[in-house]
């Protein structure tokens, strides 16, 4: 029995061992982080703008009066249905009469006064005529003298006397002529002492008038501010006795839009509102009108934005409140990733760090407002060239590529090719050495430049060869076999080829001709295209991700551009391209301002290609792309280890709940951040039980 103790002892021991071995792992177990998770979903999206605002008539009137008295009738009151000019309300006209018969007795004295000034004036006319009598009859008689003192039958004294006689008529006809301009101006002011009386009275008649208070427009009274014996005082403003409403049935939402929402608001655009009186109703309306008249209320500024609707059976009245949601952008068919997932942040894991050759718009949307999108790298980004002259084109240093332009090609040679540090650096050198020569490329005429870019792509090519060991250029030429269209092949030329436009190839390879968007734009429209101005429909170029060809298609398919319209659309953006990389030389401050006039430029000249339908909807494209901006934020997914990794993702539009998520098809992320992908929305309580319960296993003893 004794030697049954110690065996107790080690069995007690062994299970004490073992229970706390069992406690510590379930206590790091339960000391673990646990996340909540939700899946990446594709689906469609509103974004929308909240406001308030209030129930109005599309028209209302305000009607007042311009005379001062008493209210002596009243013919209308609250919902009174009205026409254009009828009988609503009247003043006291009794002080009006009076005025107009005191302003009729003026208007008689003054015609009175006429008739006299007229009377005058006939006789001053009567002494003129004596007057001039008077002056012939003394000349006469003065010739008759003169001729006398001649014949020295009288003396000459009376001669001189006749003369002094004919001198004295002379100023009598002159001061009877004064006197007849007299009378004639006394009949002028007493004519127009008339027309300033007959003024009066059509002044008093006009007041007399307005005591009769009449409806300018068709409507329904709404208002009614006056009482029947009630004095109104028009004095510096028209007293409101009525509101007219001109219609009920079409009215209209006045929202108040906050400053930082008003640039997503435009015309035409779908908008929906509720009111307190019909509880669980939403009403459809339009955006008409956004007023560019700021209101300031306590430092807050808002814009109004009218919003229509069909008032059908009169449901609503003026005046009430209305709640409003302005849907200003719709995608369909999006990642949309929850709202709780942006806000999550988990200390100690930052997102991988991109390489610096990792092309700045694989990801991007096209800029807002602008038609061609951002078409420069970032700031820091290696490009052996402006991604403005890149084309979608084979890899290798044909002037961009699937991957996402010249940087991302130049990440795809040094993994796939296994390039050494040594010919890392020698790369480098062929890029900088080759950017000057295809910037000079925008000095040329539009015709010589594709010469000329494929000529130096050769170079570039063949500099690329030369570096490269045996095993390396074959890998080389299969990557340039694999990106020219249909996998034809296109061996890249060795050292001693020369790479100049027009050379022979070497016997037995077949010679292939590098293709770009306008020949696969060509070559899908058919013969006809490629031989003269097309007629058909235009073709749908392939983007790779490409901003700018993505609004190119897109201007293909809403516009509905024939072929034609669309090569010239390609010849715009071509010509455009050396203005975009010309805007690195500039300032960071100078170069949105650029780009912005860039855009504008090759905005009005397509513009100016479209027929006036295709205006009408390219505007609308390019107002709802203005609207259209992303965002930058973090999302953590679930590792293979189940550990949280983190991503920096571009984001979209937002409908309160989710989130657009804005991956480009050729980004390194597409792969993982795809539809059903677990994302992180949140963690649970460190050490605590599902049902709040205290965290940590009890022991077994």
């Amino acid at each position: 029995m004794k030697k049954t103790y110690p065996v107790l002892a080690l069995i007690s021991l062994a299970l004490a061992a073992g229970g706390g071995y069992w406690w510590w792992i379930q206590r790091n177990a339960a000391e673990a982080v646990q996340y909540r998770t939700a899946k990446i979903e594709r689906g469609s999206l509103q974004a929308t703008v909240s406001a308030s605002g209030s129930v109005n008539p599309v028209k209302q009137v305000s009607v007042g009066t311009q005379v001062s008295g008493q209210i002596k009738d009243l013919y209308v009151d609250f919902n009174s249905e009205v026409k254009a000019g009828q009988l609503i309300a009247r003043i006291d006209p009794e002080t009006f009469e009076y005025r107009v018969r005191s302003a009729q007795a003026d208007v008689d004295a003054a015609n009175a006064a006429v008739v006299t000034a007229q009377a005058a004036a006939a006789a001053s006319r009567a002494s003129v005529s004596r007057a001039q009598v008077d002056l012939q009859e003394a000349q006469r008689d003065l010739e008759r003298k003169q001729i006398l003192v001649e014949k020295q039958f009288i003396a000459q004294s009376e001669a001189d006397r006749a003369r002094a006689l004919v001198n004295t008529a002379g100023e009598l006809l002159k001061q009877a002529q004064a006197q007849a301009g007299v009378t004639e101006a006394q009949i002028k002011s007493a004519q127009a002492n008339v027309a300033q009386r007959q003024a009066a009275l059509a002044q008093t008649r006009i007041d007399l008038a307005r005591t009769r208070i009449t409806s300018p427009v068709d409507g329904i009274v709404i208002k009614r501010a006056i009482e029947r014996g009630q004095t109104v005082a028009a004095s510096l403003q028209s007293p409101e006795l009525f509101v007219i409403a001109q219609n009920l049935s079409d009215m209209q939402v006045d929202a108040s839009i906050d400053e930082s929402d008003v640039g997503r608001i435009r015309t035409g655009q779908r908008a929906t509102f509720t009111v307190d009186a019909f509880p669980g109703q939403t009403f459809d309306g339009e955006v008409n009108q956004v007023r560019k008249a700021a209101q300031s209320v306590a430092n807050v500024v808002t814009y109004v934005a009218v919003v229509g609707f069909s008032n059908a059976g009169g449901r609503l009245l003026p005046g009430m409140t209305a709640n409003v949601r302005v849907v200003t952008d719709v995608r369909d068919s999006v990642l949309r990733v929850p709202n709780a997932a942006l806000r999550v942040r988990i200390a100690g894991v930052e997102p991988a760090a991109a390489p610096a050759s990792a092309p700045a718009s694989s990801t991007s949307a096209p800029a807002a407002g602008s038609s061609t999108g951002s078409l420069l790298p970032s700031p820091g980004t290696w490009s052996w060239f402006s991604q403005a002259l890149a084309q979608p084109a084979p890899a290798g240093g044909q002037g961009g590529g699937p991957g996402g332009g010249m940087a991302a090609m130049r990440e795809r040679l040094v993994t796939e090719l296994q390039l050494s540090a040594e010919q890392q650096t020698r790369l480098d050198a062929i890029g900088a050495e080759m950017r000057p020569r295809f910037m000079a490329l925008r000095e040329l005429p539009q015709e010589q430049r594709a010469e000329a870019r494929e000529k130096v792509s050769a170079d570039m090519r063949t500099a690329i060869s030369a570096m490269l060991s045996p095993s390396q250029r074959n890998k080389y030429q299969q990557l340039l076999a694999q990106a020219q269209p249909g996998g034809a092949v296109a061996s890249a030329p060795s050292v001693s080829q020369p790479a100049a436009q027009g050379t022979a190839p070497p016997a037995g390879q077949k010679e292939v001709k590098r293709a770009t968007p306008n020949d696969a734009a060509a070559k899908a429209a058919g013969p006809v295209a490629a031989s003269s101005a097309p007629a058909g429909p235009a073709a749908l170029l392939p983007t790779n991700g490409n901003p700018m060809l993505e609004f190119r298609n897109r201007l293909v398919t809403d516009l509905a551009l024939s072929a034609a319209q669309a090569e010239k659309v390609d010849a715009i953006y071509a010509e455009s391209r050396p203005r975009f990389a010309a805007l690195r030389d500039l300032t960071p401050e100078e170069r949105p301002k650029a780009r912005e006039r860039i855009g504008a430029d090759n905005r009005a000249r397509i513009t100016e290609l479209l027929t006036p339908e295709q205006k009408v909807k390219y505007a609308a494209l390019v107002a709802s792309m203005a609207g259209r901006q992303s965002a930058r934020g973090r999302i953590y997914l679930m590792g293979a280890d189940g550990k949280p990794v983190a991503y920096a993702v571009r984001l979209g539009i937002s409908d309160g709940s989710s989130t657009e998520l804005l991956i480009g098809p050729n980004a390194p992320e597409a792969l993982v951040l795809k539809e059903g992908a677990l994302v992180i929305v949140g963690t649970l309580s460190t050490g605590a039980a599902p049902g709040g319960a205290a965290a940590g296993p009890r022991l077994p003893f």
